[in-house]
């Protein structure tokens, strides 16, 4: 059987920590400080407040859908997929959109700077190929 390296797992283990935690405090800090964490950015706080807390909510629970991937993430590749290229891909997207098309502010371009980078990483990782090394063979003797 061939000896396959565990680097791109252990990549995509540290990205899933790495995003999990980036998605939980984003989360908590709705949750817990929607109006601060609204004046870092120079919006108005969500209005209804119900936006907010959903969205932290969101926030909260793929931060810790993250444990999967890693802890398993040969296992649950799937969820770096989707919450990584997708997720965070089409959220970083949809920030430098809404700056050019929406004139909101250019704060919202730090929020397209790390998800981008999340999700640019991610596919890089998810698109490794593992290093096949050469068949152990019993030493004859």
């Amino acid at each position: 059987m061939p000896h396959v390296a565990s680097s791109p797992a252990r990549t995509l283990s540290l990205i899933a920590l790495v995003s999990g935690l980036y998605d939980l405090l984003l989360g908590i800090g709705l949750l817990a400080a929607p109006s601060a964490l609204a004046g870092w950015f120079g919006v108005a706080a969500p209005e209804p407040p119900i936006f907010g807390t959903l969205n932290g909510l969101f926030l909260v629970a793929i931060g810790l859908g993250y444990w999967l991937p890693y802890r398993d993430p040969v296992r649950h590749r799937g969820y770096l997929w989707i919450m990584g290229p997708l997720l965070k891909g089409g959220g970083a997207a949809a920030f430098v959109v809404d700056v050019v098309l929406r004139d909101s502010p250019g704060a919202f371009l730090l929020f397209a700077a790390s998800d981008g980078s999340l999700a640019l990483i991610t596919l890089w990782a998810l698109m490794r190929r593992p290093r096949v090394g050469p068949e152990r063979r019993p030493e004859p003797g």
